[in-house]
């Protein structure tokens, strides 16, 4: 791994910056990839469809394993215990990997076994299945050793976590969140730094037309520092004390995300400050696709 990294609370390392995969075509992902795995850290997850593309283009590249830092995620359709082992398996030898260094819960929310990966009924609703998540983190404990280095959760919330500590035995490392100046969630940054869990922010440039590359203030701080609005939302993360994963399929741009900017405090205070008198914008909730009320909000 190369440039700065965070300490998890298992004493693993992961790098501040990775490449993000979420909505990367498997035709694209492969090049992005190869481009980005010099800086260590690769996030993809089971149910964008592209880890096969992924595992190709890592093994290809020719880094040694143990100078990368691979993610994946458990899908919702495999939070029943028995199988959430397979599930690893199946991400395995999509990634043509041995182990991986993170594994990730996806979401609180379990769907009825399927093969496919958004169960519905005859009326088009989610099939949603009666496991609940502290079971199957229970059952991802069981995966560290070996094939898990480090196991973790996504688009967990504070009342998630004051639920799974009832009966945890690993803490999870990581929460991978959406989070970007839009979208600060300082309430649920500082609960999981005060609880040694490490933050990761996923969207964090906001959409692919995002407002926020088009944003004023963020457009004069990345004149003022020599950089791309991109890089100043990236670097404002990092500042913040977490790790991020932008999506990028463009080379140049990947290459760009990589280069972290030493913000002063007068140019994080005015990002800080872009939410203020605003509503807070979410750009994934899936509410409106599932019926289930993940993040509060309904």
């Amino acid at each position: 791994m190369s440039g700065q990294v965070f300490k998890l609370n298992d004493g693993r390392e992961m790098p501040a910056i990775g490449l993000g995969s979420w909505k990367s075509k498997p035709s694209e992902v492969y090049d992005a990839v190869i481009t980005a795995i010099k800086a260590g850290h690769i996030d993809t997850a089971f149910v964008y469809g592209n880890e096969k593309e992924v595992g190709q283009a890592i093994k290809d590249s020719g880094i040694p394993r143990n100078e990368l830092f691979i993610t994946t995620k458990l899908w919702n359709t495999c939070h029943r215990p028995e199988l959430v082992k397979p599930a690893l398996e199946v991400s395995l030898a999509n990634l043509q990997l041995d182990y991986l260094d993170l594994y990730l819960m996806h979401w609180p929310v379990s769907f009825q076994p399927s093969d496919v990966k958004q169960p519905r009924d005859a009326d088009g609703r989610i099939l949603l299945d009666d496991t609940d998540f502290t079971v199957t983190y229970a059952a991802m404990e069981e995966l560290v050793g070996e094939k898990v280095r480090t196991i973790g959760v996504s688009n967990f919330s504070i009342e998630n976590f004051e639920k799974l500590s009832k009966t945890q035995k690993i803490p999870p490392a990581v929460n991978q969140i959406e989070i970007h100046p839009f979208l600060p969630q300082f309430e649920l940054v500082k609960y999981c730094q005060e609880h040694n869990i490490l933050v990761t922010a996923y969207s964090p440039l906001g959409s692919s037309d995002s407002p926020l590359m088009k944003d004023a203030t963020i457009i004069e701080i990345a004149k003022k520092n020599n950089a791309t609005p991109a890089q100043i939302l990236i670097s404002w993360g990092i500042k913040r004390g977490y790790s991020v994963v932008p999506k990028s399929v463009t080379p140049s741009r990947i290459i760009s995300n990589f280069h972290n900017v030493k913000l002063d405090d007068d140019d994080f205070s005015a990002v800080n400050k872009l939410i203020e008198g605003k509503e807070q914008h979410r750009l994934g909730d899936p509410y409106y696709s599932w019926d289930v009320d993940v993040f509060g909000l309904h």
